[in-house]
Formats: C-alpha cells, structure tokens, sequence
C-alpha cells in the first residue's frame, strides 16, 4: 500500500494531539495576554506572558492531595472529564481554514452536550471534597449551568432553524455549513439587528461559559476560598487550569464559526496569487487574530469593566435579559424571513 491509503489512519491518530497541543499553549497565551493588559488597563505592571506556563509547571510538580472524607475516584476523574471533555470539543469544530476532525460525526447538538461536561465535572468534584466552601462552590456551577445554557440553546436554535430555511438540502446543524454560508449576507434589515443582538448574547454567555468576572461566582476567591477547586492541588488542579485555558480556545472558536466564519483567502484570492499553503498560513494567522480579539472581549474587557455579580443577580441576567435578547432576535430573523427581506 502507498502512503495515500495510510494518510487517513495517520490523520486519526495525529490531529487529536495536534489539536489538543494547540489548545493548551494558545489558551495559555491567552491567558498570558489577559493577565497582563488587565494589568495595564487597571495601572498595574502585570506578570511576564509567560507566567501561566510556569503556573502549570508548578502545579505538576507539585503532589497530589485528596482530603480525607473525600469520594477518590470522583475527585480524581473530575479534572480529567473535563479536560478530556473540551479536548473532544476542539475536534468538532473548524480551526481557521481547517474542517473539524469529527465534522462527519456529530453536530451541534453534541457538541452542546460535551460544553456541559467541563461545569458538571467541577460540580461533581466539588461535590466530593470534603469542604463546605467547596459544596458551596459546586452549587453555584449548577446555577450557573442552568442560567446560560438556556441562551445559549436559543442561539443555537434560531442559527439551525435559519439554515434549514435558507439551504434544506444542508445539514442545518452543522457547523461546516455555518462556515461555508456566512449568514450575515443571508438576512435583511431585520435579520442584521438580530444577528446583532445575538453576538452580543453569545459573548456574554461565553463569558459565563469560562467563568470570568462578572460570572465567576462558582471560585470566588473572596468569598468562599476558591470554591469548587478549593481542595484541589497537584496535577488534578493544573488539568483544571489547562481545561480553563482550552475553554477560551473552545468558546471564540465557535463565536468565529457562527458570527466570523470569513478567510483572507476567500477576500484576496482574486488580487493576490500565492501558493495554498501561503494562504492556509495566513488563514491560520487571521483566525488566531480573531481568536485573540474575541478573547480580550469577553475576559479581559469584562473582568475590569464590572465586578462580581452576585448569584441571583447571575441567574436574573440570564434568564431575563440574555434570554429575552436572545428571544427578541429570534423574532426579528423570524420576521426578515417571513417579509422576504
């Protein structure tokens, strides 16, 4: 056999580490990156960029501990599921000018289910431990959960229902049909605003989703130590941090494939003649400014902007204004639809 025929196996086996290597050292950058320009904007000096990898190496240096009264084996998984469970996320979704690995085998629907596996796995570990700051902590990522999911499935919802208006003979939840139809130069008017609003939506919800200031009330430091993560140490607490840096990478990807799915070669082609591979370059390149932008958006702008909400005030803003925005654009692309705008 050639080494055509072998391609395929080697893609399998390679693209998964690829991957996942390229969400943990560009979720740490941006990290890096958040740390020190909320540092400036708040006229502090900051940490070097590089101060989250030595964080992680700290944190796998170090021992692991489990309390006492704690359930080992959940405590113990918990760090993984959830960074196994984003790792599995990046394989669904399209890195620049690259198809998702797992494109032919899952949609959105899926991948909605493996986004809720990272909260619930800091739940159960909370949960396990034996401190009461840490149950307090686990409750609030359930409430959290429960508050942002509810947008977030709107937004998936009025994307789908739209494609199958717009391309039935398509798959309306998959994301490599949001790549290849941007659905901005699909709606009028109407469709604009609320394709507006929902972009608005989804990067408040992202902010929630990495649980970043105004939202981080599941590890409020100063008010219940650290929260769900408080009796994690070692290895099982650098996984979570790497599962937090992945986060980010997972989150602005998909905002770019549902709001900013557009390539420079697709822009340029026609004035610029360069080699494929120059072009998947700068693709590439273009997507990391992207992600990098998105980034500083819903952490960094964010996190200086407000303080911390407290948890009513998390669950009012969710499920009364998030998902009333989210509703009121649904309605406005109901009715570009409806108008034929």
């Amino acid at each position: 056999m050639s080494w055509e025929n072998y391609m395929p196996y080697i893609y399998a086996i390679f693209a998964p580490f690829a991957l996942a290597l390229f969400g943990i050292i560009y979720g740490l950058v941006l990290k890096g990156f958040d740390r020190k320009l909320a540092a400036h904007m708040q006229w502090r000096v900051g940490p070097p960029l590089r101060q989250p990898f030595y964080d992680v190496l700290k944190l796998f240096e170090k021992e692991n501990i489990v309390p006492k009264n704690a359930v080992p084996w959940i405590f113990n998984s918990a760090p993984i599921i959830s960074m196994g469970a984003l790792i599995l996320a990046l394989l669904y979704l399209p890195i620049g000018p690259f198809n998702p690995v797992l494109g032919n085998y899952g949609d959105l629907i899926v991948l909605l289910y493996i986004l809720a596996l990272p909260g619930l796995a800091m739940m159960l570990g909370g949960f396990s431990s034996s401190s009461p700051y840490s149950a307090v902590g686990a409750q609030r990522e359930f409430i959290m959960i429960l508050s942002y999911e509810f947008p977030l499935a709107i937004i998936i919802f009025t994307f789908a229902w739209k494609y199958s208006i717009l391309y039935p003979n398509l798959k309306a939840f998959s994301l490599l049909t949001f790549v290849e139809h941007p659905l901005w130069q699909n709606v009028g008017i109407l469709g604009f605003i609320g394709l507006l609003i929902l972009l608005i939506t989804m990067l408040v919800v992202t902010t929630g989703e990495v649980g970043r200031m105004p939202f981080d009330i599941a590890d409020a430091g100063t008010e219940i130590s650290g929260g769900a993560l408080l009796e994690y140490t070692g290895k099982n607490l650098g996984l979570f941090y790497l599962a937090d840096a992945v986060k980010i990478v997972v989150m602005g990807t998909l905002i770019i494939t549902f709001f900013f799915p557009y390539n420079l070669s697709s822009l340029l082609l026609h004035y610029f003649s360069l080699p494929h591979y120059a072009w998947l370059t700068i693709d590439f390149l273009f997507y990391l400014l992207k992600l990098f932008i998105i980034s500083f958006v819903v952490v960094t702008v964010m996190r200086v902007a407000f303080p911390r909400f407290r948890v009513d005030q998390v669950v009012k803003f969710y499920w009364g204004y998030a998902t009333l925005a989210s509703l009121i654009a649904l309605s406005l692309i109901v009715l570009d639809t409806v108008g034929g705008v």
